[in-house]
């Protein structure tokens, strides 16, 4: 690549880092708007934001456009290459933590008219600050290239499961308590703390792909190479087997 088409790659490369922070900046938008209209249950503000869902979507076809355009025509390799990659995939991510925060404005519109108690209410409130802080912590990894940062989010997600858990159970409460909830709205509810879930683990994911764009490393490694000693040692057993005679072929085989 010459200085003119390297020039030129580094323009291009410098706008889909631009992009993919503007959506990451709708994903962190979309999470407490998300969590604030259905604490109120406003109809209004679900449709609103079920809208504005559009505006990412036309983003993230942008930055794909983009990073197909680079990988086509400028053919990157090593460092860039990753760094494309990552973009890609980071895309990917965070389209889909809006999309979940889309269907918590969904699930808002099929409780409509169910009052909340305070533990629920409560633990929405956490799973959405805990949410938005992996995300957030997430995009400030890729921004600043941070691979120790990227590390340490697999460990901060696990706060994220335990207070999924713990609304599983306060829904499970709120159902046969007396009066209780409904079952329809204890399901939706559910799936609505899935959601919260869901995007700790795509903050994770972006984590796992900026560990991969600064360092070359992918953490699935670990686990392929314990595959591969795995099926090494499998056909080393079976070979021992093949080769070692049988009870029939020791017999037979037995000098008169």
């Amino acid at each position: 690549m010459n200085l003119e088409a390297r020039h030129l790659f580094q323009v291009e490369l410098d706008g889909v880092r631009a992009d993919v922070l503007r959506l990451a900046a709708l994903g962190a938008e979309a999470i407490p708007r998300g969590t604030d209209l259905l604490l109120r249950m406003d109809l209004a503000a679900a449709q609103q934001l079920i809208e504005d869902d559009d505006l990412a979507d036309a983003l993230a076809i942008g930055i794909e456009e983009r990073c197909d355009h680079l990988l086509t025509l400028q053919q990157p390799v090593a460092s860039d290459l990753r760094e494309v990659v990552t973009a890609l995939r980071l895309t990917a991510d965070l389209e889909r933590s809006i999309d979940l925060m889309v269907n918590v404005a969904k699930g808002t519109r099929r409780i409509y008219g169910v009052e909340l108690t305070p533990t629920l209410a409560g633990l929405i409130e956490k799973m959405s600050e805990e949410a938005a802080r992996l995300l957030r912590l997430a995009v400030d990894a890729y921004a600043e290239r941070n691979a120790a940062l990227a590390a340490a989010l697999g460990d901060m997600d696990a706060r994220l499961d335990e207070l999924g858990n713990d609304f599983i159970h306060a829904v499970f409460e709120a159902h046969y308590a007396e009066p209780g909830l409904g079952l329809q709205p204890c399901v939706q509810l559910a799936l609505i703390g899935r959601y919260y879930e869901r995007i700790g683990d795509h903050a994770v994911n972006i984590a796992e792909r900026v560990q991969f764009m600064v360092t070359g490393w992918r953490p699935e490694q670990v686990g392929a190479a314990r595959i591969a000693v795995r099926r090494e040692r499998a056909r080393e057993l079976d070979l021992e087997d093949r080769q070692r005679p049988t009870l029939v072929q020791s017999i037979t085989e037995e000098p008169s």
